[in-house]
């Protein structure tokens, strides 16, 4: 499957628009599977779209049906808004919003008072609104204000207190129903996030090193690979910044929910140290100088060259193996792990590359453009070495 992967990318390779559809797709296929298999990411979004599909329905049976009221959109709408990744958000939320809605609610009504014609009260009150929907005590929910206003205005009902404490009550009555929703009904808890994210960078990192050994070893590399590869280590880029929010969400996600729907939930009671992002941080760098050392090499405009023959070889063994590592440690992120003698056999097949490697070195067989270039890329593996397999003692490197 890997290999059927591989050669899908480098048959795509330059053709964005083609490629662009075809990876999204993939996505959306792992999506399922993933969301189909058990519990995870996927199918935590799976259950919050289905959370706030249900909060609108409630809250449309409550208005609409059980209370009969012919103009029962508001309740929905804010319910549905409301199921939020969090509840601490949702309750953030629904203040904000309730406060942006009475505001338009009153505004428009006022707009129509005065001009007693719905274009003009539109007219006269939507600049009022937007320029209100920047307003910092809103949140990002100031433009509630101005959509509520439309709502008032097209239902064509008469402008009375009423009418306006009407609209106002079904809002309270939306918001309550879709933080309730989203507060008892499998309350949602990002920590398995932080792991789950952790794990997955691990899995890419060992993915794109184990891409750039093959091209290595087999010689068929260039500036397209070489780019190919950048922009593989801009996507690891990308998976840290989702590290980083799923670490921000773990912890919002922990507040105003009770230990007893958490157990409910069966949601993991821990998460890795935060240490461990700032870890996978240094390694992305690492990788990333890494890739952009190799396209320098094969850029015709500049001096250094890649290196050449068995030394070469013995990097991509090099690179493979830390991208076995990366992946050994994405295991052990999830609850698996190789065994104690498996990483000691990967250790002591590093240990002899690396010290094959430096003989290489001191050799200079290469002539100095070549020699400084391999220098430069021991120097960056020796870096992820150090951050992927540390040694007790410090030793990594030596």
């Amino acid at each position: 499957m890997t290999a059927v992967i591989r050669t899908a990318r480098e048959a795509l390779r330059g053709r964005r628009p083609v490629a662009a559809v075809w990876w999204e797709a993939c996505a959306v296929g792992r999506s399922v599977r993933a969301a189909w298999r058990g519990p995870g990411r996927e199918r935590d979004l799976v259950v919050q779209s289905l959370k706030a599909a249900g909060a609108a329905l409630l809250a449309w049976a409550v208005a609409g049906v059980w209370l009969g009221d012919p103009m029962a959109l508001m309740a929905p709408w804010v319910a549905l808004v409301l199921v939020q990744a969090t509840v601490y958000s949702s309750v953030r939320q629904a203040g904000e919003q309730f406060a942006a809605i009475c505001a338009g609610a009153v505004i428009a009504s006022a707009a129509q008072a005065i001009t007693d014609d719905r274009t003009g009260a539109l007219a006269l009150c939507l600049p009022v609104l937007m320029l209100m929907a920047n307003w910092s005590r809103f949140g990002r929910q100031g433009i509630y204000a101005s959509t509520t206003a439309v709502f008032v205005l097209a239902s064509g009902t008469a402008v009375s207190a009423a009418a306006v404490g009407h609209r106002v009550g079904q809002a309270a009555l939306g918001a309550a129903i879709g933080v309730a929703v989203n507060a008892f009904v499998l309350p949602p808890i990002h920590l398995r996030d932080v792991r789950e994210n952790l794990a997955a960078l691990a899995r890419e990192s060992g993915d794109l090193l184990h891409t750039v050994a093959t091209g290595l070893r087999e010689g068929e590399w260039d500036a397209q690979s070489a780019a190919g590869w950048s922009s593989d280590a801009a996507r690891l880029g990308r998976r840290l910044d989702a590290l980083y929010a799923a670490r921000s969400w773990s912890r919002e996600s922990l507040r105003l929910t009770s230990g007893q729907l958490r157990r409910l939930q069966r949601v993991p009671t821990a998460v890795p140290p935060e240490d461990e992002d700032q870890r996978w941080s240094r390694v992305t760098g690492n990788i990333t100088a890494l890739t952009r050392t190799l396209a320098v090499t094969v850029d015709e405009q500049r001096t250094p060259k890649a290196p050449e023959g068995p030394v070469l070889d013995l990097y991509a063994r090099l690179l493979a193996l830390i991208g076995d590592a990366c992946h050994a440690e994405a295991d052990r992120l999830l609850g698996s792990s190789a065994g104690p003698r498996r990483e000691a056999e990967t250790e002591t097949t590093m240990d002899e590359l690396h010290r094959r490697l430096q003989e290489g070195l001191r050799e200079q067989g290469q002539g100095a453009a070549r020699t400084a270039v391999l220098g430069t890329l021991v120097l960056q593996a020796e870096n992820l070495w150090a951050e992927i397999v540390p040694e007790p003692d410090g030793s990594a490197g030596q």
